[in-house]
């Protein structure tokens, strides 16, 4: 059995057409949506609304962690839209959604990110694409939980839920022998980000389940340019499965 695996896709169509070949299966963990692209600051959705040079002046204030004044220069620019901010964005991530999931192979097994829009999904999702969040699916005689979104952060990202929520999807899991999640464990090493030089928000509840249930792998995504890749916890796995938008190029398991 082969599966490939993809995360933070951020508006990576083409190549996501691609990332099922040769593979039983493919299992994407989220980010779906470019909102703003942080190496091209051209792409997504808010330079297309706004134009480059805003995008470039509000990820300098995110890059220097001066969050409530580049959410103040956003709101500024949003009251200069003829448009209302909900309808503009909304339209947008329908298009990309439309693209997006019209390249995912039959099968995928996909959760949601951080910085998608899971009110959404069902109106894209289709035959051979199954969307899980707290859910096991079997492939191959293992077996795979899936837990979709993100946790509270100062970017204040769409799909981020309290940690309790997001601890009850961990639990709902169960054993498994794969756990996939869009957000790595909380772990420093495997949430702080050499670029953006930040940690992001990783899941205690994850962690935990490690040390309880003891999985084969835990597969994640979310930090772009993590400090560890992977790392081992006892007998678990842990393996961030890359940056799919920069690399183009799913991570393989293979039993």
């Amino acid at each position: 059995m082969r599966v490939h695996v993809v995360s933070d896709v951020h508006g990576n169509s083409e190549a996501l057409a691609r990332a099922g070949d040769g593979a039983d299966a493919l299992l994407c963990l989220g980010d779906l949506i470019l909102f703003l692209d942080y190496a091209d600051h051209s792409r997504g959705i808010f330079p297309d609304l706004f134009g480059a040079e805003n995008a470039t002046k509000i990820v300098g204030m995110r890059n220097a962690r001066r969050f409530d004044e580049a959410r103040e220069f956003s709101r500024q620019l949003w009251a200069g839209l003829d448009v209302d901010r909900e309808t503009a964005t909304e339209q947008a991530v329908r298009r990309q959604y439309a693209e997006l999931f019209a390249a995912f192979p039959d099968p995928t097994y996909a959760t949601y990110g951080n910085v998608d829009r899971p009110d959404l999904w069902p109106d894209f999702a289709r035959d051979g694409v199954t969307v899980l969040d707290g859910q096991v699916v079997e492939l191959g005689g293992r077996t795979f939980g899936f837990v979709g979104g993100g946790l509270p952060s100062r970017m204040r990202t769409p799909y981020e839920v309290d940690e309790e929520t997001y601890a009850a999807k961990v639990a709902a899991l169960g054993s498994v022998d794969v756990l996939c999640s869009h957000i790595p464990p909380a772990v420093p090493d495997l949430t702080y980000d050499t670029v953006a030089r930040r940690f992001e928000r990783g899941s205690e509840a994850i962690l935990e389940a490690i040390h309880r249930t003891r999985p084969g792998h835990v597969l994640f995504g979310h930090v772009h340019q993590p400090l560890a890749r992977r790392m081992r916890i006892g007998r678990t796995e842990c393996v961030n499965v890359g940056h799919f938008r920069s690399t183009g190029r799913p991570w393989v398991l293979e039993w």
